[in-house]
């Protein structure tokens, strides 16, 4: 097993920690660049979840698997802790005094559980570190007592020290409360925000948007969609949506911003889906450019300007940069193999080839690069190649071809990027540094097709630009169908900020191609500053299908019944930033419910209704006091933390502020209880209930501008009701009084409505289509290649494979707890859990009964069920349940659970057969690593 994490990062202290009180080894690996800390188990299978982790150790160490104490406080501890700590430690409003009290009642004896470590012990010591020389700790004799036990111990000291973790030593009467932190300074600079009232206007937008010197000039594209088919949720997330978050806030910053995008038109991709449909290239182009507009305006999309690179500016600024490349003397001539399809009698684009990757063995590799290792491939050198359409191997045709000769740019190349890619996403850098890291090598620019852009040069007049030359270029020829001046966004690296957004996939050529290109035409290209780039967005349990009627596409959306604004929120909550992420419907549902309609819904509209019956609608008198200064402070706390998030284009986690300051009007109307202030007859409070209702009200003005770039219709519905126009929608680092007294607001309404179980089982079942392992109970009928190791036979259900399952399903609990999902959510994963303990429970007793039934040494033959034969045959069975699993692209888990599978019938095979276990297995995975290289 091996461990991988960041110094000083507490996630992985616990892991390591358990390792060492449970006398477990582990490799490690602490490198700054680890985007999340994990457990190797083995090569098919990684434990994201620190927790999971530290509990699957524990089971490994022989501690007893099933302990319901020890699951417990396991889950107390990602539910309730950590969220309180995480709380206090921002700032914001918590409940750690009673959490650690509550505590401090279990911790009376040397840990937690009866006489002996557990699991336990050590998640939740490791979270109470970073607050261990806090007074509220000193409040707590037994914590503290406990907490010593284990900070003391060696093992706890060679942790630390492997991490470079350092704790502060601090008297306990040394910190100060959450309060006290706030400072007399920090409520004089709020409360003469707060009276602020001359704040500048949103600036006017003039069409053509153009940089204006001195002003902060933001230049937006996200990645062309094809025009081959609609767009799915993947595509819109990973591209044009992020995009479009970003160019709202940047507008809602008043900085002079351009937002360009439009369809890539040229290639097979559109010549196949002509033929498909009897239609021309032409044709085709002109229809889904139309749908796609289409989804896209439903969708909100801001574009300023939304084209297609079917003009005649592509095809002159495309052939500009050919020919500047070419008597530069960056282009070559070559011979290069194509693939053709006899049957199709089409020569195939790159990406409408599959077959097995020639570097990793996967088998569903695409003609232009490995979804599996992220290298970039030939089509020809694909292992037994397949025509994506028809099946038909196709046959190689030799032709003489242009290379744009990228060694030749590396120097340019890398001391540019060397200059911008902290700017870059994590994937980003990763990705364009490991194309430069193993050396550039020339790449064809050239395709023998017919739709495209023309080569210019003698000799190749018959062929057209290879689509990753030509389609990035449809950036600039865009803008120049927008605005004749484009050379001043596309020509001013000094005064204009880049931003790209795309998913991973698209990369390398963002990275590394299209940049080489502009470098090489010696021209001042703006090259791009800030490469964003997500993972992918998975559909439940599998992937987005088309052609299977799979997953949720842009013109689907519209069909549900349920708003845009919806959509784009749970979309940008879900938002793969960093690593894969999944759609769920039954998670769309819970978010709608809880986050949108009880907390934001909710607080705006009991507030704004309640302005409107008890004041006429006209927003009071507001005196703040102590309290509500202190309010103040913490809502421009969570405003600045919301600017600096989406600064670094951090959509998703920009999120939390919004809600947190939601969560912040809430609590102020709960505490302070208006509607009982102003039936007093005291007239302090009466004049209270004026200033927590008009406070209350800024508080919502102020999250409608937060709530522009991620719900504009929502942001518009709410300012209308709030009886302001769109000239609040300037940002600033500062929660201002936009309602003085005497405003008047416009009729309250709800803004949210419930979404109904009965209508997501319908949506679910709707687009299941016939997804392979799909779990969609509307989808009973389609056949599953393997079944998930719970339906495994019970000699399969060794301890071990059951105790990486508990620990995997009961992370997931947590975190249904911790995001506090639908009820019917948690107990279906804690139904599941509770079958998956039970059959853990009797495998270990199976397990013991064989260890004290079996001679210390026997020359018994196995028994059948354990024959070698039978054996065997098994390992066989499993391998094809696997390869069919990763063949249909089956969701991770259900591979990781087959594989665990295989491997432990490989395990009791060699045991069968005398030989080493390890020794096997290694040679085994040798073996099927070489041959799949060969194939």
């Amino acid at each position: 097993m091996k461990l991988i994490t960041r110094p000083n990062d507490f996630s992985g202290l616990k892991i390591l920690l358990a390792s060492e009180f449970l006398n477990l080894p582990i490799e490690l690996e602490v490198t700054p660049s680890a985007e999340k800390t994990v457990l190797i188990v083995n090569d098919d299978c990684q434990l994201f979840s620190c927790n999971a982790a530290v509990w699957y150790l524990a089971c490994l160490s022989g501690q007893n698997k099933v302990n319901l104490q020890q699951d417990k406080w396991m889950d107390w501890e990602s539910t309730t802790l950590h969220p309180e700590i995480q709380a206090f430690l921002n700032k914001q409003p918590q409940q750690l005094i009673p959490t650690l009290e509550h505590l401090d009642k279990a911790t009376r004896n040397k840990f937690l559980i009866g006489n002996s470590l557990s699991a336990a012990d050590i998640v939740i010591f490791c979270s109470l570190i970073v607050i261990s020389d806090c007074k509220f700790m000193a409040n707590c004799p037994n914590v503290t007592k406990w907490f010593n036990n284990m900070y003391t111990s060696a093992q706890f000291k060679i942790a630390a020290s492997k991490l470079d973790i350092k704790i502060k030593q601090t008297e306990p009467d040394q910190c100060e409360e959450e309060e006290a932190a706030i400072s007399l300074e920090d409520i004089e600079h709020a409360v003469k925000h707060w009276k602020t009232s001359n704040i500048n206007k949103p600036k006017p937008i003039t069409h053509p948007v153009l940089p204006v010197e001195g002003e902060r000039n933001v230049l937006i594209t996200s990645a062309l969609p094809y025009v081959n088919n609609f767009p799915h949720l993947g595509n819109i997330i990973g591209c044009v949506l992020s995009a479009d978050v970003f160019a709202r806030y940047c507008r809602l910053r008043n900085y002079n911003t351009l937002y360009i995008c439009g369809t890539d038109e040229y290639g097979t991709a559109t010549e196949t889906k002509a033929l498909e449909e009897g239609l021309t290239p032409q044709q085709i182009c002109d229809k889904y450019f139309k749908l796609h507009d289409g989804v896209y305006k439903w969708f909100d999309i801001s574009f300023d300007h939304f084209g297609r690179t079917t003009t005649p500016n592509q095809t002159k600024i495309a052939q500009d940069i050919f020919l500047k490349l070419y008597r530069n003397n960056y282009l070559t001539e070559d011979t290069m193999e194509q693939l053709l399809c006899e049957h199709c009698k089409i020569f195939l684009a790159d990406r409408f080839v599959e077959g097995t990757c020639p570097l990793c063995g996967y088998e569903d590799a695409r003609g232009d690069q490995c979804d599996k290792c992220g290298k970039l491939v030939n089509a020809v050198e694909l292992k037994s190649p397949r025509c994506k359409m028809c099946r038909h191997a196709p046959v190689i045709k030799t032709s003489k071809h242009l290379f744009l000769n990228l060694p030749l740019l590396e120097d340019k190349l890398t001391s540019w990027m060397d200059s911008v890619t902290s700017g870059w996403t994590h994937n980003a850098r990763v990705i364009a540094n490991s194309w430069v890291k193993e050396g550039l090598k020339p790449r064809c620019i050239t395709r023998d097709l017919k739709w495209g852009t023309p080569v210019p040069l003698e000799g190749y007049t018959d062929k057209v630009f290879y689509v990753w030359f030509d389609a990035p270029i449809g950036y600039l020829s865009i803008t120049a169908c927008y605005t004749e001046e484009w050379e001043r966004w596309w020509k001013n690296r000094e005064q204009v900020v880049h931003y790209e957004f795309m998913a991973k996939d698209n990369v390398p050529f963002h990275s590394v191609v299209f940049p080489s290109s502009q470098l090489g035409t010696h021209d001042p290209y703006t090259l791009v500053n800030h490469l964003v780039a997500t993972e992918y967005l998975n559909y439940e349990d599998g992937k987005f299908s088309k052609s299977r009627g799979v997953g949720v596409f842009g013109n689907n959306a519209q069909e549900t019944g349920i708003p845009a604004d919806v959509w784009r929120f749970y979309l940008l909550y879900v938002r793969p930033e960093s690593q894969d992420s999944t759609f769920s419907w039954s998670d769309l549902m819970a978010k709608n419910n809880t986050e949108l309609l009880n907390n934001l819904g909710n607080f705006a509209n009991r507030a704004l209704s309640f302005l409107e019956k008890n004041y006429g609608s006209c927003v009071p008198a507001m005196t703040l006091g102590q309290e509500e200064k202190m309010l103040l402070v913490r809502i421009n706390r969570e405003l600045k933390q919301y600017i600096a998030l989406l600064e670094n284009a951090k959509l998703r986690d920009a999120i939390k502020p919004i809600f947190s300051i939601s969560r912040l009007g809430n609590q102020l109307m709960q505490a302070a209880q208006p509607w009982v202030l102003i039936k007093s007859t005291i007239e302090e409070e009466k004049a209270k209930a004026g200033t927590v209702i008009g406070l209350c009200a800024n508080i919502i003005c102020q999250l409608s501008v937060m709530l522009l770039p991620y719900m504009p219709n929502l942001s518009a519905k709410l300012q209308e009701q709030l009886g302001v126009g769109p000239d609040i929608n300037h940002l600033i680092p500062e929660f201002t009084c936009r309602l003085p007294a005497g405003h008047r607001i416009g009729k309250p309404a709800p803004l949210f409505q419930k979404i109904e179980q009965v209508q997501i089982d319908e949506l679910k079942k709707r687009f299941s289509g016939a997804q392979v392992g799909s779990a969609s109970p509307g989808n009973p009928a389609v056949a599953t290649p393997a079944p998930p190791l719970a339906e495994a036979s019970n000699t399969l259900e060794t301890p071990e494979n059951l105790a990486l399952k508990v620990a995997q399903q009961g992370d997931k609990v947590r975190q249904l707890k911790a995001a506090k999902a639908e009820k019917a959510i948690v107990t279906a994963a804690v139904a599941e859990l509770l079958d998956l303990k039970k059959r853990l429970a009797t495998a270990e007793e199976v397990a013991t009964k064989q260890t004290n039934d079996t001679p210390a040494a026997t020359t018994e033959k196995p028994t059948l069920t354990n024959s070698v034969e039978n054996l065997t045959k098994q390992v066989t069975e499993q391998g094809d349940k696997v390869r069919g699993l990763k063949t249909t692209k089956a969701d991770k888990a259900s591979i990781d659970a087959a594989v665990a599978v295989l491997l432990e019938l490989k395990k009791q095979l060699a045991l069968a057969e005398g030989k080493d276990p390890a020794e096997s297995s290694g040679n085994a995975t040798g073996k099927s690593k070489k041959k799949g290289q060969q194939k």
